[in-house]
């Protein structure tokens, strides 16, 4: 027998009884955001702007908001949805919508981001076994400036339907 045999997967909650209107989740963990994060992310999708991995074009830019690289703002809001997924994908069957994306302060190299999730609704579906849940997810850097907004709605288990009582 594995050692592992009576561990459930998933945690007890993030279904969709459990989410409530007006509910604010601080995420456990942070992300120090790496060079090599930002540089093999922008590459591997294709981006060009050579903002986020030419250093001598930003030295030379004087005028520039930022005199150095930055980190390409779709890595950004991968790891906040990343960072909250623990609490509000774990039950996920289907992502619906990621609308109202905010990218406000930019992050650089050695930015720890962190994030929070409120809950903005939920509502039934046309599935009995799970409901729809919107959530605003928020990443804030290391120095409480936020970097990050978006809204997702997603397909979340019932508990009721999930769960063996």
């Amino acid at each position: 027998m594995s050692a592992n045999a009576n561990t459930p997967i998933t945690s007890e909650d993030g279904y969709f009884e459990d989410f409530e209107p007006g509910m604010l989740i601080r995420h456990a963990r942070g992300k120090t955001v790496t060079e090599m994060d930002n540089v093999l992310i922008t590459n591997m999708v294709m981006n060009t702007a050579e903002g986020h991995f030419n250093e001598d074009v930003m030295n030379r830019n004087p005028g520039a908001f930022v005199n150095q690289r930055v980190v390409f703002g779709g890595i950004n809001l991968s790891m906040v949805l990343g960072l909250a997924a623990q609490d509000t994908a774990e039950q996920c069957i289907g992502e619906i919508a990621l609308d109202k994306i905010r990218l406000t302060t930019p992050v650089l190299h050695g930015d720890t981001l962190y994030a929070f999730t409120e809950v903005l609704g939920k509502e039934d579906s046309d599935r009995e076994d799970a409901g729809i849940v919107r959530f605003k997810h928020y990443g804030i850097n290391q120095h409480d400036k936020l970097c990050v907004q978006a809204e997702r709605t997603a397909l979340i288990k019932r508990k009721s339907h999930w769960v063996k009582q």
